[in-house]
């Protein structure tokens, strides 16, 4: 997913196309010469001028690189970003990241560090840039976290939901990091439904839309349709 999607608003709805389509609708609509060759709105076919309110804007692309994004939850899909829509059953896999982007991941083969390969998750940064003093303590504890014996290759067992109990690994350590902050531990439910399932929500509609331009050449909505796009 390569191509930039861009939203447009004409004829009462929302509209996506990727971003060097638009960027000729533009240049058209700015044609101001006798005759200038003018486009048209895919969806009622009259001449296409943008308002300000109107006018093309780039939708947030919802992945991240986990490796440049320090002490986050990482998210991400064995068989790429495409795949982490809500409506694919495939395989997903989540990691913790130090303050310089190495991913500690638990798998069958036990701790994994990785320092290449979650280029495109959801990514949730859990600590400030402006703490220091948890950002260190983030690192050692999240060191001296993964080698204890709850994570050996041995004591893996498969889980259905995200997966892998991967996930678990990831949540345990965020509650122990939370009650070094002193705050309240987090249940699996609670962080998910308040922090991953609307990441997962707004990948997996721009995952679609981006898919339905790839079939369609655009994409089309009521307006305000979808706002967590």
């Amino acid at each position: 997913m390569d191509r930039t999607v861009v939203k447009f608003s004409h004829c009462g709805r929302d509209i996506f196309n990727f971003s060097d389509q638009t960027t000729k609708l533009s240049s058209f609509c700015q044609q101001k010469q006798t005759g200038a060759r003018r486009n048209t709105c895919p969806v009622c076919n009259e001449s296409l001028a943008f308002g300000l309110l109107d006018a093309p804007v780039s939708l947030p692309y919802p992945f991240t690189n986990g490796h440049t994004a320090p002490c986050s939850f990482l998210l991400g899909a064995n068989d790429g970003p495409q795949f982490l829509g809500e409506w694919n059953d495939t395989e997903l896999h989540v990691g913790v990241s130090n303050s310089n982007g190495l991913v500690y991941n638990y798998t069958l083969s036990g701790m994994q560090m990785d320092q290449c390969g979650w280029e495109q998750c959801v990514c949730i940064q859990l600590v400030p840039p402006w703490r220091d003093s948890l950002i260190a303590s983030w690192d050692k504890e999240l060191q001296l976290f993964s080698a204890l014996s709850e994570w050996t290759p041995e004591r893996f067992h498969e889980e259905r939901e995200f997966g892998s109990c991967c996930y678990g690994f990831a949540l345990t350590f965020i509650n122990h990091m939370r009650a070094l902050d002193n705050k309240v531990s987090l249940s699996r439910n609670e962080f998910t439904t308040s922090q991953v399932l609307p990441r997962m929500k707004r990948a997996s509609m721009y995952i679609k839309v981006y898919e339905e331009i790839l079939q369609s050449g655009f994409y089309t909505i009521e307006k305000n349709e979808i706002s967590s796009i």
